[in-house]
């Protein structure tokens, strides 16, 4: 039986040294992370001059930094977490598909369900930063290169195909919808019921959330914009209306939970049983250093605790903290389980004392 939620300042709090448990049992589970793969490029310059062409800054190049972004990002948050990731997805056949690729085979992650498209452009995101000789490069400016549409339909077919097969041998589905195609409510709902068992099904949608109502989700990870858009509203700090547009949503899904990211106030998780509300206060300082695929990290650490056995509390404070740690790294970053145990341990050492 687990232990019952102490309480801190009227928020539930799990024990920590059960997510230390939870977090250890990471590198059992097996997750398919099907999704909209991006490559973050980062362009690195030192400032030269301003241009006598036009009152622009001309950079000078020192490096250029490749990065999975996207359900990409997701995949590698649960692989240094501990997990074994099967990827399932479309790239196309470029210089960003093949990075993605590369990159996810020297760090050992599944391959096999990664799908080429001929003529379909890989998402890409290149951003400049831009900064003096010893100071910190600060970000003047992002290029996206998008495809102009969803992959072909035999591709997505294909990849379809793919997580079928994965599935069989899966502890978890995280989904990760960027909005470039590759995953559908349709899709999920087919692959989800040729299922002989049940698993846990997490959703990170950009647009249309809702679109995945009733197609066996389990929970969604929305940040606070998200439902403000789904619900054509402002949150802001009206709790109110953030738990009418959440219950609104959890009961339209027939979701177990939703689990809203709210930046610097933190996280609030609404359940279907027990408490309808809990707030989880914000992880470590409330002042980010980057919160560029942070949503990234919070799917990856959520699932991973909701296939350990864990309760939505104890995973999502897991999330809290994983969400915590990346925004005060630079650019498209992870958390390894290393990191995580750390700050868990640091809980622990903080309130003995």
């Amino acid at each position: 039986m687990k232990p019952k939620p102490k309480r801190k300042n009227g928020t539930p709090t799990p024990d920590l040294a059960v997510l230390g448990e939870i977090v250890e049992r990471f590198s059992s589970i097996r997750v398919v992370l099907f999704g909209d793969f991006v490559c973050d490029e980062f362009q690195y310059g030192e400032i030269a001059r301003v241009s006598r062409e036009a009152p622009v800054l001309i950079l000078r190049h020192r490096e250029t930094h490749l990065a999975p972004g996207g359900g990409a990002n997701a995949a590698n948050n649960l692989s240094v977490l501990g997990a074994r990731v099967a990827a399932v997805t479309v790239v196309g056949e470029d210089a960003s598909g093949d990075a993605l690729i590369q990159y996810f085979r020297q760090h050992r992650i599944d391959v096999s369900g990664i799908v080429r498209a001929k003529g379909w452009l890989t998402p890409t995101k290149t951003r400049f930063l831009a900064g003096w000789t010893h100071t910190t490069a600060q970000q003047v400016l992002r290029v996206d290169r998008e495809p102009g549409g969803p992959p072909p339909e035999a591709t997505l077919k294909k990849a379809f195909g793919k997580l079928k097969a994965k599935l069989r041998s899966a502890d978890a589905l995280a989904i990760s919808d960027y909005g470039f195609g590759i995953t559908s409510p349709k899709s999920v709902r087919s692959a989800l019921g040729s299922m002989k068992k049940e698993l846990p099904v997490t959703l990170d949608a950009r647009f249309g959330l809702n679109s995945y109502a009733r197609v066996g989700i389990t929970s969604a990870t929305p940040n606070e914009a998200e439902l403000e858009a789904l619900h054509h509203t402002a949150i802001g700090r009206n709790t109110e209306e953030l738990k009418r547009c959440a219950l609104t949503t959890l009961e339209e899904m027939k979701l177990e939970a939703l689990l809203v990211t709210r930046g610097r106030d933190g996280m609030a998780l609404f359940e279907r049983d027990g408490e309808r509300l809990t707030e989880i206060p914000v992880h470590g300082s409330d002042q980010a250093v980057d919160v560029t695929g942070a949503g990234d990290t919070v799917l990856a650490a959520y699932t991973l605790a909701l296939a350990s056995g864990a309760s939505y509390l104890e995973a999502a404070h897991l999330a809290n903290i994983a969400g915590g740690l990346v925004v005060m790294k630079r650019g498209t970053a992870t958390v390894t389980r290393q990191e995580l145990l750390e700050a868990i341990r640091q809980e622990i050492s903080g309130a003995a004392s």
